[in-house]
């Protein structure tokens, strides 16, 4: 990965937390593309060149899928009125200990009548943006602009939905208080290891992890990923956090600090691995529904 946080993990204290990080964005939207048919990527593509945002640097799938965190964090450091706007649709807390879905999504709000889904309440999560934005992608009532932003909006927020840090937490925000002095070189938060580092770990280089992505994506299990809703895939991600990322985790040494075993890394990067081509197979799934010439009204 290229962006300096790959570099640098030491200023990732000072950084938004971003899940998979950009390459990880970048590569599920990659993988995506090439589970579904000609057509739909056609449509998708001629969607996103009507951009003229500037937030990222061309209009094509990968980069697209970094839009949401650019444009979220585009005034971050101003009046904050995009962050406070959709930062919560990154992600849905559902505690470890005492799990409630429904609290944790804020009671599922509805969007009022005539509402864009781009102008829904800030306090919403991941899963009900994912399947109203998935609405709106279908519907032939839904203006352009809109549906650029429901678009681009897809394209990221389904990736965030599968880091299971996105989905579960131990009163530690996803992992951002929990700090590993190893195996990385420097110290860094449980959050950055699972969005960054152990994506990292997968291959030498973003093309040959997305050879690894594709092969689990197109193999007997993606009928299988293809079923399910939101809720589903929610649930899913949990029980990764739960079962995997906390469950697993070594107790803290004396200074407070964590320090990952071999085994724990290992199950992180086949977690990671699976979790990033379920991912691109839904996301594959809802593009290929939405903007295919067959139309299946998304289920919650």
């Amino acid at each position: 990965m290229l962006r300096l946080i790959w570099i640098l993990p030491m200023i990732l204290a000072v950084q938004p937390a971003h899940a998979w990080g950009d390459d990880g964005h970048r590569l599920i939207a990659r993988a995506a593309s090439q589970l579904v048919s000609a057509d739909v990527l056609r449509k998708a593509q001629a969607i996103l060149d009507t951009d003229t945002s500037g937030l990222v640097r061309d209009t094509s799938l990968a980069e697209q899928a970094t839009w949401a965190d650019k444009y979220r964090d585009s005034d971050r450091n101003g009046n904050k009125q995009r962050y406070n706007a959709t930062s919560a649709w990154h992600f849905i807390d559902i505690e470890i200990g005492a799990p409630d879905i429904d609290a944790a999504c804020f009671g599922f709000p509805s969007l009022p009548r005539g509402t864009p889904a781009s102008q829904g309440v800030a306090k919403d999560c991941v899963t009900n943006k994912i399947a109203q934005f998935t609405d709106e992608l279908r519907s032939t009532a839904t203006s352009d602009a809109e549906r650029l932003r429901a678009l681009q909006f897809l394209l990221h927020l389904v990736g965030d939905l599968h880091q299971p840090l996105h989905a579960g937490e131990d009163h530690d925000r996803g992992g951002n208080d929990k700090w590993i002095v190893s195996p990385a070189p420097r110290r860094s938060d449980l959050h950055y290891y699972w969005d960054t580092w152990f994506l990292r770990q997968l291959a030498p280089d973003v093309d040959t992890s997305l050879v690894q992505v594709l092969a689990l994506a197109t193999g007997p299990q993606r009928r299988e990923w293809e079923r399910g809703t939101p809720r589903d895939w929610t649930e899913e991600s949990f029980r990764i956090s739960r079962d995997t990322v906390y469950a697993l985790l070594p107790q803290p040494g004396a200074d407070g600090n964590y320090r990952l075993d071999d085994d724990y890394v290992t199950r992180a990067n086949s977690a990671v691995r699976t979790q990033l081509a379920r991912a691109a197979v839904r996301l594959a799934m809802i593009l290929q529904q939405s903007l295919g010439e067959s139309k299946v009204t998304p289920r919650r």
